[in-house]
Protein backbone atom coordinates (compact mmCIF):
# COMPACT_ATOMS: atom_id res chain seq x y z
CA UNK A 1 0.00 0.00 0.00
CA UNK A 2 3.01 2.11 0.36
CA UNK A 3 4.16 1.90 -2.75
CA UNK A 4 0.68 2.16 -3.82
CA UNK A 5 0.68 5.68 -2.16
CA UNK A 6 3.37 6.88 -3.69
CA UNK A 7 2.32 6.55 -7.08
CA UNK A 8 -1.50 7.72 -6.28
CA UNK A 9 0.37 10.98 -4.81
CA UNK A 10 1.19 12.44 -7.75
CA UNK A 11 -1.88 11.67 -9.91
CA UNK A 12 -3.55 13.06 -7.15
CA UNK A 13 -2.12 16.57 -6.96
CA UNK A 14 -2.00 16.51 -10.82
CA UNK A 15 -5.44 16.51 -11.35
CA UNK A 16 -6.00 19.24 -8.34
CA UNK A 17 -3.90 21.67 -10.68
CA UNK A 18 -6.15 20.61 -13.38
CA UNK A 19 -9.13 21.65 -11.88
CA UNK A 20 -7.92 24.65 -10.02
CA UNK A 21 -5.42 26.25 -13.33
CA UNK A 22 -8.68 28.43 -13.97
CA UNK A 23 -9.33 29.92 -10.45
CA UNK A 24 -5.29 30.23 -10.22
CA UNK A 25 -5.98 31.98 -13.26
CA UNK A 26 -8.25 34.16 -12.31
CA UNK A 27 -6.46 35.08 -9.01
CA UNK A 28 -3.46 36.02 -10.88
CA UNK A 29 -1.26 33.45 -10.35
CA UNK A 30 -0.18 32.40 -13.69
CA UNK A 31 3.65 31.12 -12.75
CA UNK A 32 5.39 28.73 -10.42
CA UNK A 33 7.07 31.95 -9.08
CA UNK A 34 3.47 33.86 -8.28
CA UNK A 35 2.49 30.20 -6.95
CA UNK A 36 5.36 30.07 -4.43
CA UNK A 37 5.03 33.71 -3.54
CA UNK A 38 1.72 33.23 -2.54
CA UNK A 39 0.80 33.81 1.36
CA UNK A 40 0.04 30.15 2.92
CA UNK A 41 -2.86 31.23 4.23
CA UNK A 42 -4.29 32.81 1.43
CA UNK A 43 -3.71 29.43 -0.89
CA UNK A 44 -5.52 27.41 2.31
CA UNK A 45 -8.46 29.85 2.05
CA UNK A 46 -8.95 30.26 -1.44
CA UNK A 47 -7.49 26.91 -2.84
CA UNK A 48 -7.45 24.39 0.14
CA UNK A 49 -4.58 22.62 2.35
CA UNK A 50 -2.95 21.16 -1.26
CA UNK A 51 -2.28 24.13 -2.84
CA UNK A 52 -0.83 25.80 0.46
CA UNK A 53 1.40 22.52 0.68
CA UNK A 54 2.69 22.63 -2.46
CA UNK A 55 3.33 26.55 -2.19
CA UNK A 56 5.09 25.23 1.15
CA UNK A 57 7.43 22.74 -0.85
CA UNK A 58 8.25 25.06 -3.53
CA UNK A 59 9.54 27.64 -0.66
CA UNK A 60 11.83 24.46 0.16
CA UNK A 61 9.78 23.87 3.22
CA UNK A 62 8.93 20.01 3.24
CA UNK A 63 5.34 19.35 3.92
CA UNK A 64 4.31 15.72 2.01
CA UNK A 65 4.25 12.63 4.31
CA UNK A 66 6.60 10.41 1.67
CA UNK A 67 7.34 7.47 3.38
CA UNK A 68 11.31 6.89 3.00
CA UNK A 69 11.89 3.50 5.10
CA UNK A 70 11.38 0.36 2.92
CA UNK A 71 9.42 -1.49 5.07
CA UNK A 72 11.31 -4.86 5.73
CA UNK A 73 10.61 -7.61 3.52
CA UNK A 74 8.60 -11.17 5.11
CA UNK A 75 9.87 -13.49 2.19
CA UNK A 76 13.41 -13.56 0.58
CA UNK A 77 13.92 -15.15 -2.83
CA UNK A 78 17.44 -15.86 -4.05
CA UNK A 79 17.43 -18.00 -7.81
CA UNK A 80 18.81 -17.84 -11.32
CA UNK A 81 18.86 -20.19 -14.28
CA UNK A 82 21.98 -21.52 -15.00
CA UNK A 83 24.95 -20.36 -17.63
CA UNK A 84 24.83 -23.89 -18.90
CA UNK A 85 23.21 -27.53 -17.80
CA UNK A 86 23.98 -28.85 -14.76
CA UNK A 87 23.70 -31.65 -14.09
CA UNK A 88 25.31 -33.34 -10.58
CA UNK A 89 24.46 -32.39 -7.23
CA UNK A 90 27.97 -31.14 -6.13
CA UNK A 91 26.73 -27.98 -8.87
CA UNK A 92 23.65 -27.75 -7.56
CA UNK A 93 24.92 -27.35 -4.00
CA UNK A 94 27.79 -24.86 -5.10
CA UNK A 95 24.56 -22.49 -6.45
CA UNK A 96 22.16 -23.11 -3.76
CA UNK A 97 24.90 -22.03 -1.40
CA UNK A 98 25.94 -18.81 -3.53
CA UNK A 99 22.10 -18.06 -3.12
CA UNK A 100 21.62 -18.49 0.45
CA UNK A 101 24.61 -16.75 1.12
CA UNK A 102 23.20 -13.48 -0.81
CA UNK A 103 19.60 -13.80 0.67
CA UNK A 104 21.28 -13.55 4.13
CA UNK A 105 23.33 -11.05 3.24
CA UNK A 106 20.03 -9.27 2.57
CA UNK A 107 18.14 -10.85 5.80
CA UNK A 108 21.08 -8.99 8.01
CA UNK A 109 20.72 -5.89 5.81
CA UNK A 110 17.52 -5.29 7.47
CA UNK A 111 17.56 -6.57 10.51
CA UNK A 112 16.28 -10.18 10.69
CA UNK A 113 16.61 -13.65 10.90
CA UNK A 114 14.26 -16.29 9.10
CA UNK A 115 12.82 -19.46 10.83
CA UNK A 116 13.16 -22.13 7.88
CA UNK A 117 14.33 -22.51 4.44
CA UNK A 118 13.20 -23.46 1.06
CA UNK A 119 15.24 -24.45 -1.72
CA UNK A 120 13.45 -25.44 -5.03
CA UNK A 121 15.43 -26.80 -8.44
CA UNK A 122 13.95 -27.57 -11.80
CA UNK A 123 14.44 -28.60 -15.11
CA UNK A 124 14.11 -26.87 -18.49
CA UNK A 125 10.46 -27.17 -19.31
CA UNK A 126 10.97 -25.76 -22.97
CA UNK A 127 13.37 -28.75 -23.82
CA UNK A 128 10.43 -31.31 -23.97
CA UNK A 129 12.59 -33.80 -25.47
CA UNK A 130 14.55 -33.87 -21.96
CA UNK A 131 12.92 -35.52 -18.34
CA UNK A 132 11.91 -33.20 -16.48
CA UNK A 133 11.45 -33.23 -12.81
CA UNK A 134 11.35 -30.08 -10.32
CA UNK A 135 10.57 -30.12 -7.11
CA UNK A 136 11.33 -27.80 -3.77
CA UNK A 137 11.24 -28.32 -0.05
CA UNK A 138 11.26 -27.00 3.43
CA UNK A 139 13.45 -27.09 6.12
CA UNK A 140 12.55 -25.35 9.23
CA UNK A 141 15.20 -24.14 11.55
CA UNK A 142 15.81 -24.89 14.96
CA UNK A 143 15.34 -21.78 16.05
CA UNK A 144 15.29 -18.46 14.28
CA UNK A 145 18.62 -17.35 12.80
CA UNK A 146 20.78 -15.34 10.20
CA UNK A 147 23.59 -17.16 9.98
CA UNK A 148 24.51 -18.13 6.84
CA UNK A 149 26.33 -21.17 8.34
CA UNK A 150 23.12 -22.34 9.17
CA UNK A 151 20.99 -21.28 6.33
CA UNK A 152 23.51 -23.48 4.03
CA UNK A 153 23.31 -26.97 6.01
CA UNK A 154 19.54 -26.52 6.16
CA UNK A 155 19.66 -25.84 2.50
CA UNK A 156 21.82 -28.35 1.53
CA UNK A 157 19.83 -30.72 3.88
CA UNK A 158 16.67 -29.99 1.16
CA UNK A 159 18.57 -30.25 -2.06
CA UNK A 160 20.08 -33.44 -1.29
CA UNK A 161 16.50 -34.76 0.08
CA UNK A 162 14.78 -33.30 -3.55
CA UNK A 163 17.97 -34.26 -5.88
CA UNK A 164 17.27 -36.67 -8.82
CA UNK A 165 20.21 -37.77 -10.82
CA UNK A 166 19.76 -38.28 -14.49
CA UNK A 167 18.05 -35.00 -15.60
CA UNK A 168 19.53 -31.83 -17.01
CA UNK A 169 18.79 -29.02 -14.70
CA UNK A 170 18.19 -25.37 -15.53
CA UNK A 171 17.16 -23.72 -12.39
CA UNK A 172 18.04 -23.66 -8.36
CA UNK A 173 16.65 -21.22 -6.02
CA UNK A 174 16.21 -20.91 -2.33
CA UNK A 175 13.10 -18.76 -0.14
CA UNK A 176 13.70 -17.69 3.24
CA UNK A 177 10.48 -17.82 5.10
CA UNK A 178 9.28 -16.72 8.58
CA UNK A 179 10.83 -14.18 8.70
CA UNK A 180 11.12 -11.64 11.79
CA UNK A 181 12.72 -9.00 13.29
CA UNK A 182 15.91 -9.86 14.90
CA UNK A 183 15.89 -7.22 17.78
CA UNK A 184 12.79 -8.77 19.21
CA UNK A 185 13.43 -12.39 18.67
CA UNK A 186 13.08 -14.27 21.44
CA UNK A 187 16.26 -16.54 23.08
CA UNK A 188 15.24 -21.01 22.93
CA UNK A 189 16.09 -22.30 26.60
CA UNK A 190 17.87 -24.67 25.08
CA UNK A 191 21.34 -24.60 22.58
CA UNK A 192 20.49 -22.01 20.06
CA UNK A 193 22.41 -22.54 16.50
CA UNK A 194 23.77 -19.79 14.26
CA UNK A 195 22.18 -17.28 17.21
CA UNK A 196 24.23 -15.04 19.87
CA UNK A 197 26.52 -12.61 20.42
CA UNK A 198 29.13 -15.00 18.60
CA UNK A 199 27.46 -15.74 15.45
CA UNK A 200 26.36 -12.02 15.31
CA UNK A 201 30.08 -10.92 15.36
CA UNK A 202 31.14 -13.17 13.06
CA UNK A 203 28.65 -12.49 10.28
CA UNK A 204 28.92 -8.88 10.67
CA UNK A 205 33.10 -8.89 9.80
CA UNK A 206 31.67 -11.28 7.08
CA UNK A 207 29.38 -8.52 5.25
CA UNK A 208 32.13 -5.75 6.35
CA UNK A 209 34.82 -7.57 4.75
CA UNK A 210 32.99 -8.52 1.35
CA UNK A 211 31.44 -4.82 1.30
CA UNK A 212 35.07 -3.85 1.35
CA UNK A 213 36.97 -5.92 -0.80
CA UNK A 214 33.97 -7.13 -3.24
CA UNK A 215 31.76 -9.42 -3.10
CA UNK A 216 32.43 -13.30 -2.28
CA UNK A 217 35.77 -12.04 -0.78
CA UNK A 218 34.89 -14.75 2.24
CA UNK A 219 32.15 -16.78 1.15
CA UNK A 220 31.41 -20.25 2.39
CA UNK A 221 33.94 -23.29 0.90
CA UNK A 222 30.36 -25.48 -0.60
CA UNK A 223 29.81 -22.71 -3.04
CA UNK A 224 32.59 -23.47 -4.95
CA UNK A 225 35.58 -21.37 -7.06
CA UNK A 226 35.08 -22.13 -10.40
CA UNK A 227 31.16 -21.57 -10.85
CA UNK A 228 30.47 -23.25 -14.07
CA UNK A 229 26.73 -23.26 -13.79
CA UNK A 230 26.79 -19.04 -13.26
CA UNK A 231 24.59 -17.27 -15.37
CA UNK A 232 25.72 -16.09 -19.10
CA UNK A 233 27.11 -12.38 -18.84
CA UNK A 234 28.58 -11.40 -22.33
CA UNK A 235 26.18 -8.88 -22.99
CA UNK A 236 25.90 -7.45 -19.66
CA UNK A 237 26.54 -3.62 -19.46
CA UNK A 238 29.94 -2.34 -17.84
CA UNK A 239 30.21 -1.14 -14.18
CA UNK A 240 31.02 2.37 -15.04
CA UNK A 241 30.30 3.56 -11.56
CA UNK A 242 31.57 0.69 -9.49
CA UNK A 243 34.50 -1.30 -11.18
CA UNK A 244 37.84 0.99 -12.29
CA UNK A 245 38.65 -1.57 -14.80
CA UNK A 246 35.22 -0.74 -16.62
CA UNK A 247 35.57 3.02 -16.44
CA UNK A 248 36.45 4.07 -19.95
CA UNK A 249 39.97 5.62 -21.13
CA UNK A 250 40.17 8.37 -23.17
CA UNK A 251 43.25 8.88 -25.39
CA UNK A 252 44.23 12.47 -26.98
CA UNK A 253 46.49 12.84 -29.32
Amino acid sequence: MAVLRHFLKPLFVKNQFLQQSPHLHEAGIKTVKALREAPPLWLRAKFGVVMERTGNELRGLSCLDLEEITAPRKQIVSSRSFGQRVHTQSELGESVTSYIATAAEKLRRQHSVCEAVQVFIETNPFREQDPQYSNSITIPLPNASCDTRLLVRAALYGLKKIYRPGFTYKKAGVILIGIGDARVSQGSLFIEHGAGEKSDRLMEALDRLNQRYGRNTVAIASAGTRRSWGMRRECMSPCYTTSWSDVPIAQAR
